[in-house]
């Protein structure tokens, strides 16, 4: 499994972030994308706890052994913390597109009301 996060994901969840168009379905396909980063890093770097942990209990073990595991450690954790980050932002942002999208349903819907149907009394 890659170990750094897709690139073309990052881009577009962050163009959404800063107000560029999206449907309710690209939203929720995004969120779906970012959630199955977000575990296969943790994951990862669950993983490599268990190893660190295993490595440090065996007084056989190298120390280089040990260092490759918190090297990974080290560039996993700042991953998981951006894909959370973004994950919570979308979620934060899809809201106000609903709630954009309610207001103007209600809005449309008010102003019908208000037309006149042609009819005289």
């Amino acid at each position: 499994m890659p170990e750094l996060l897709d690139f073309a994901l990052i881009k577009r969840l962050r163009e959404v972030l800063d107000r560029r168009p999206a449907t309710e379905s690209e939203l929720r396909t995004l969120k779906e994308q970012a959630e199955a980063w977000e575990l296969t890093v943790s994951g990862q770097l669950e993983a490599s706890e268990r190893r660190i942990r295993r490595l440090s209990a065996n007084p056989a073990s190298s120390l280089a052994q040990i260092a490759g595991e918190l090297r990974r450690v080290d560039r996993l954790r700042p991953q998981l913390n951006e894909v959370r980050t973004l994950l919570g932002d979308l979620e934060h942002r899809a809201r106000e597109l609903r709630t954009e999208w309610l207001l103007s349903q209600a809005t449309s819907a008010k102003t019908a009301s208000r037309r006149p149907t042609g009819r005289r009394a």
